[in-house]
This record gives C-alpha cells, sequence and structure tokens, in this order.
C-alpha cells in the first residue's frame, strides 16, 4: 500500500518534469476543432455519456491524450485518422481551447445501490466517497485525491485531469479498460493500472457515480 502510494507520487512529479512545455492558442484552437463537436460538444461539453467531456480537463492532459491517439499509443477506434494530419502545435492549440472552456457537472444519481461480492447492496454514492476519499486498505487502493485532489479538479503541472463532472459511463469505462489492460497510456509506471487491478465492479461503478457529481 504505501509503496504504490510512494510511486504515485513520485510519478506525478517525475511527469510534472517531463510535459512538454508547448503552451498552446486557444484562439486558434477554436478554428480547429469543428470536427470534434459533433461527439465532445461545440465547447467540450459532450451531451453522450460515452464520449468524454474535454471541457477544462487540463491542457497538459489533453495534449497527451490527442498525441497518444494520434500515435497509436491510445487506441479509440472512432478517432482513427482523425488527428493524422495535425503538428503539435495544432493539437497543443485544441488542447488549450478546450481547456479554457467550463465543465458542466453530470451530476450523481443519489438512489443508486450498488452490490457488493457479498451479494449486500449499499449506497452507491457512499461507497464511492469513502473509496475516492480513502481508497481501500484492504486492497491496496490509494485514494483518488492523491493525484486528482479532493474536489476532483486533477493536477495540471502533473498532467493527471480533472475528473469532477465527468460522465458517469465513461469514467466507469475508463476505469476497467485500465483494469483489462485495454487502455496502457498510463506510462511505464502502469499508475492507474496498478489501482484499477484492485477495484471491484461495484467500487468503479460508485466512484464513477461520486466522481460524476464531484466539484471544486
Amino acid at each position: 500500500m504505501n509503496k504504490l502510494i510512494k510511486q504515485v507520487v513520485a510519478v506525478a512529479g517525475l511527469v510534472a518534469l517531463s510535459q512538454m512545455a508547448l503552451a498552446g492558442d486557444a484562439k486558434n484552437g477554436e478554428t480547429l476543432v469543428g470536427m470534434c463537436s459533433a461527439c465532445h460538444g461545440a465547447d467540450g461539453n459532450s451531451p453522450a455519456p460515452n464520449f468524454p467531456k474535454l471541457a477544462g480537463v487540463g491542457e497538459k492532459y489533453l495534449l497527451k491524450q490527442l498525441k497518444d491517439i494520434q500515435s497509436g499509443a491510445r487506441n479509440i477506434p472512432e478517432m482513427t485518422g482523425m488527428l493524422t494530419t495535425f503538428s503539435d502545435e495544432e493539437l497543443a492549440d485544441i488542447a488549450a481551447f478546450f481547456d479554457s472552456k467550463t465543465m458542466q457537472l453530470s451530476g450523481s444519481d443519489k438512489a443508486l445501490e450498488v452490490q457488493l461480492n457479498s451479494g449486500v447492496k449499499v449506497n452507491s454514492l457512499a461507497l464511492g466517497e469513502k473509496t475516492y476519499r480513502g481508497g481501500n486498505m484492504e486492497t491496496m487502493v490509494p485514494a483518488c485525491t492523491g493525484c486528482h485532489s479532493p474536489g476532483g479538479s486533477g493536477n495540471e503541472p502533473a498532467a493527471y485531469p480533472r475528473l469532477g463532472g465527468q460522465h458517469a459511463a465513461y469514467i466507469e469505462k475508463q476505469l476497467k479498460d485500465f483494469r483489462a489492460g485495454n487502455r496502457t497510456n498510463d506510462g511505464d509506471t502502469q499508475t492507474m493500472r496498478q489501482v484499477a487491478q484492485h477495484l471491484s465492479d461495484a467500487e468503479i461503478s460508485a466512484l464513477a457515480n461520486y466522481i460524476a457529481g464531484l466539484h471544486p
């Protein structure tokens, strides 16, 4: 548990030092995002829960995702070939544009219950808050607050994204993809994969629901 927490903190520092210092031009980025609006919304607030909100997620994080998608390090079938012709500067401009917008909260389902492996059903928000803020010591899951902040605003210098207000369905899918090894662009230290591998289905669902209503 302590080793994993120390690793998360260390990675945050390394990422902060290694991230590209390419500052984007949000104004120019606005001229480049026409094709993005169908899935992610004109201002980065996706109307569909299966597509992530990009507004205010974090410029460095967004730029890394765009470059990973362009290179194939992150596989998103719906975006195949869409970024091929963009330069690094243009990708930075797109990231800056979406980060300049304000994310609209999705909101949590207060009545939602999840079933633990024991068969007991518990309130999703209660379990989500407990896991997000305190982790699970028995299964070596660290608290999410260490990287994504207590309010879900993320850590821009370390390129950790804002989570608060994101679509629950999207958060749930990403956690399950990290757990299954279907998403692997979390670096050589595999921080998210190491965390997600210890999360149960109930914890993932509860976290996603809690995060959807979280705001800084």
